[in-house]
């Protein structure tokens, strides 16, 4: 067993409730990986959870945390959830004044400081008592931990705040620094309420499904917690009612409003054999529902840890802020120490006035906002996506969703339905009856095997003609050419033209030929009715192109995508026909899987971001080579969820646009928020060189960056298809 797959074996994860900042989060994974007999730990900060591979207890976990007051607990059920729902709802309704009490009684010492220092003067020991019990009450957490760091030698931006106190109150800047540890503890809080906003997307996710449902067993009707119900259990579902499992419907017809899964608002018919999903909406008729999966293994559970999974994943430009963060802080450190130290020793200048420029050098460097600023882009997007019916796999693929040159579509259930309709039936001779001969036609294809027989049975349903009761004799089927059977003492043959001009009795004249040539060049593909002597009726079957794909096509040009290749194993006249009618910029017909796999191949060198656009089944090879393996019809389908970097859980490409909208906003937003978070320490450093930095200054502006920042990225929730 390899070394991954070890460590896999043991894999817990835990959620983990009190995370301030990103930067605490990487602290608490480092401690919980020296930890004796873990190998390993990755916190995901943007859904709060901690994986740890190895044995280690929850004692031993929190005190890893400690410096945070991090509170651990295992992975829960769907119960144990939605009790953790009921208590956060339970928690949000605590009075604000109770919830911030220490941030209160902080800018009360503050505001009493200030009244004695206007009345008693600054000296004054009551004015300075006021201004350090406001220090103390709202910065002893800050304290504890920046004073552990700085005995470590571990430098974040906790260790950053509380040298600049220690400083601060060295000098006598007693007011100023009681200002600075406000400031900084309303930034944090500002921090984890953006984080909270954000992962409120998933939270809304968990409480889709309903926790309870309506069973019948032994003939009773129960009410049980989804927990307890079994696969193969009859679930009933009244009209107004959510689906709590995914299932089978065994009974009834309604509409279901599907959009919580798939995105999509217009309700979908559902009747015996249909399948449904948990956390989608019955509005119509009453539904028996056979329970096909467990509780943990429904589509919406998979949607929810798949999102959870994909905010853990660290994009590049997240990638970039951590190794940035890293070797940011050292360095603010030492530029702070040399700008209170050179100008008093070579330049002559005030010690006082340098310390204290040193000292807001110090606060400025915190690097709140730039810790932020991807991973609250990055969770408020995924979220937003998956709200939409789209699953993006992970913080890279959402970002390089944005980066996209060329996007190759499977033909067959991507671009056309996947499913075979009758476009033509023209009968020729004219003393046929249509009907009747549509019903010979039918209970012919309905004892074959071939592909476009179902074509045919649903043309004859919506037309209400019946052929189960046609008898229909000597049936067989002529290899590679069509079938034939007798009908009343008549010998009937369907077949290809080839199969018509072997009938040398028949009369395949010119004018025939060019009818079938036609239909051919429009993609269909056509079917010769007929006796040994003459030809009755010709009937085209073609995969009907989905309504949307043209427009969809046409909105990824408009939004500068190059190359929209459709890659098909149909033969060249049907990709041409169904090519033209859609938009794309190029056509490859004829593949084979192995053909597709070296097509994409070839157009990632020539563009570099490619997406390929499949089922997720047959074109798992080319979806895995592509930069973005984006799958249709995610819901429901494992495949398409598993193979897929991004899943379109509706069976509709209309979402593709919005998908590549989004990633460009999330990318513009993660750039603009990285340079403005630098941009804004680098124009306050700026200041010291005049000797116009303070300290206030210095806080403000960190806390006017942080909110900046994460209110932008909050932004991406908003975005609209």
């Amino acid at each position: 067993m390899s070394e991954a797959k070890a460590l896999e074996a043991e894999k817990n994860v835990y959620r983990v409730q009190g995370f301030t900042c990103a930067n605490c989060a990487g602290k608490f994974e480092n401690n919980v990986k020296q930890l004796p007999g873990v190998e390993d730990a990755k916190v995901n900060f943007g859904a709060s959870k901690i994986a740890v591979y190895g044995n280690a207890t929850i004692e031993e976990l929190e005190k890893a945390g400690a410096f945070e007051n991090l509170k651990v607990t295992p992975e829960k059920s769907a119960r144990q959830v939605s009790q953790e729902v009921k208590e956060d709802t339970k928690e949000e309704k605590v009075p604000f004044y109770k919830k911030y009490s220490t941030l209160l009684y902080s800018t009360s010492f503050l505001a009493f400081g200030y009244l004695s220092y206007f009345v008693n003067g600054e000296e004054n020991l009551l004015t300075t008592l006021l201004f350090l019990a406001s220090m103390l009450v709202g910065g002893l957490s800050l304290f504890k931990v920046g004073l552990q760091n700085l005995l470590r030698f571990e430098f974040d931006m906790k260790t950053l705040m509380t040298v600049a106190v220690i400083g601060g109150a060295i000098i006598g800047e007693w007011g100023e620094v009681a200002i600075v540890v406000i400031l900084f503890a309303i930034s944090e809080a500002l921090e984890r309420f953006s984080m909270d906003r954000a992962r409120q997307s998933i939270r809304s996710l968990m409480d889709i499904a309903p926790k309870e449902a309506l069973v019948r067993r032994n003939g009773q009707e129960i009410m049980i917690h989804v927990d307890d119900i079994a696969v193969g259990d009859i679930m009933i579902v009244k009209p107004g009612q959510k689906i709590a499992m995914d299932g089978v419907v065994v009974s009834g017809y309604s509409a279901v409003n599907q959009a919580a899964i798939t995105g999509e608002s217009v309700p979908v018919e559902k009747t015996v054999d249909d399948e449904v999903f948990a956390g989608t909406l019955n509005e119509e008729g009453l539904l028996e529902v056979k329970v096909t999966k467990l509780v943990e293994d429904t589509t919406i559970s998979k949607i929810i840890h798949l999102v959870e999974e994909a905010q853990g994943e660290r994009a590049p430009s997240q990638a970039f802020v951590d190794k940035f963060a890293k070797y940011y802080t050292p360095i603010i450190m030492i530029i702070a120490a040399l700008v209170a130290i050179v100008p008093p020793l070579f330049f002559d200048g005030s010690w006082e006035t340098w310390v204290y420029q040193g000292l807001a050098v110090l606060v400025v460097g915190c690097p709140c906002a730039l810790v932020i600023s991807t991973p609250i882009s990055i969770v408020s997007g995924i979220g937003n996506a998956a709200k939409k019916g789209v699953l993006v796999k992970g913080g890279v693929y959402l970002e390089e969703m944005g980066a996209l040159k060329a996007i190759a579509f499977d033909k067959t259930g991507t671009l056309t339905k996947g499913v075979p309709a009758v476009t033509d039936y023209n009968v020729l001779n004219k003393q046929m009856n249509e009907k009747e001969l549509l019903s010979i036609i039918t209970a012919l294809e309905y004892r074959s095997q071939h592909p476009l027989a179902s074509a045919i049975m649903k043309k004859a349903e919506e037309e209400n003609i019946t052929y189960s009761d046609v008898q229909v004799e000597d049936f067989s089927s002529i290899t590679g050419k069509g079938i034939k059977g007798i009908v009343n003492g008549t010998t009937y043959y369907i077949g290809s033209p080839k199969l018509f001009k072997e009938l040398l009795t028949t009369d395949f004249d010119k004018e025939l030929e060019q009818n079938v040539t036609t239909l051919q060049n429009q993609g269909k593909t056509a079917m010769i009715i007929g006796t040994e002597k003459e030809i009755l009726a010709v009937i085209a079957v073609a995969d009907e192109v989905r309504e949307s794909s043209k427009e969809i096509i046409q909105k990824l040009h408009q939004l500068g995508i190059k190359k929209t290749i459709m890659l098909t194993g149909d033969n060249k006249g049907t990709a041409n026909a169904i090519g033209g009618q859609v938009g794309v910029s190029d056509i490859e017909a004829e593949l084979m899987p192995q053909d597709k796999l070296d097509f994409i191949k070839q157009l990632r060198s020539e563009y570099g971001n490619v997406a390929m656009v499949g089922d997720g089944v047959n074109d798992a090879p080319a979806l895995a080579a592509s930069t973005v393996g984006i799958a249709m019809g995610g819901a429901g389908t494992d495949t398409a969820l598993e193979t897929a970097d991004v899943a379109l859980m509706g069976d509709d490409l209309r979402k593709l646009p919005f998908t590549v909208k989004l990633s460009r906003k999330t990318l513009n937003i993660i750039k603009a928020n990285i340079t403005f978070a630098i941009a804004i320490k680098f124009i306050a450093l700026l200041l010291v060189i005049p000797g116009w930095l303070t300290l206030w200054i210095a806080i403000l502006s960190d806390m006017g960056a942080t909110l900046l920042v994460a209110l932008n990225g909050l932004r991406l929730m908003r975005v609209k298809e």
